[in-house]
């Protein structure tokens, strides 16, 4: 098959030793659950074959390796981002919004596998949707076709970029998140005006800095794609 995937031939279909009717759905639901209680270490044949109730050979059915099976998890989130999404009746630069803003709340849904999975390319049905996607509307918006591609790269880039930096914060452990959260509220505030004068200015401001950049950062993207569109 041309995504990699271990053809249906050769899956059997009998359930687990628990009663779980395996497939694909049913790995990555599992997978998902896994790595978002226990983290990127849960992705293993061992760990998963556990908690299915089956020796862990029989996931290889399925999938080639773990990373064949990390490809598949940064897929679902992919197609869950894009649920029920038509863009098709939206001006472009609003549809391009609500790609983006879900692919990042899904990506925050699930940080742990956003963490390790923002930056892969599926090879995937939804994957595949969601470029097919965002290149039909910025070509809408009247860009040339090697525009539009090198366009839709810089978009997704920087929507992947924000929700991978944004799940890695979230993934920390509670208190070294919060100490970095608090560093812009005291470390930066005790710093002296004579070494540091445009922070002392702004020192109001600061604690700003401890949210997500990603929705000003899409402003301004979108902002100078439709500066830049030639309708």
């Amino acid at each position: 098959m041309s995504d990699g995937r271990i053809p249906a031939q050769r899956r059997r279909r009998k359930p687990t030793r628990s009663g779980v009717l395996l497939s694909e759905d049913v790995i990555v639901d599992c997978a998902l659950r896994l790595v978002g209680q226990h983290g990127p270490d849960a992705l293993s044949v061992r760990r998963l074959g556990a908690a299915l109730g089956c020796d862990p050979s029989a996931l290889y059915r399925y999938f080639h390796n773990t990373d064949d099976l990390l490809l598949a998890l940064a897929d679902r989130l992919i197609g869950d981002a894009q649920a029920g999404f038509d863009p098709t009746d939206m001006p472009w630069a609003e549809g391009l919004r609500e790609m983006a803003l879900r692919i990042h709340g899904c990506y925050r849904a699930h940080p742990r596998v956003a963490a390790m999975a923002a930056y892969r390319v599926t090879r995937r049905l939804n994957e595949f949707r969601a470029v097919d996607t965002g290149i039909g509307l910025l070509r809408r918006a009247g860009f040339d076709d090697a525009t539009a591609v090198r366009y839709y790269a810089a978009f997704v880039d920087t929507v992947l970029g924000h929700a991978a930096l944004d799940a890695a914060h979230l993934a920390l452990p509670v208190e070294r998140r919060a100490a970095d959260d608090r560093a812009w509220t005291q470390e930066y505030a005790r710093l002296p005006t004579a070494t540091h004068p445009q922070l002392a200015v702004v020192r109001a401001q600061l604690p700003l800095m401890a949210g997500s950049s990603f929705e000003t950062a899409l402003d301004l993207l979108l902002a100078a794609l439709v500066a830049a569109a030639p309708g």
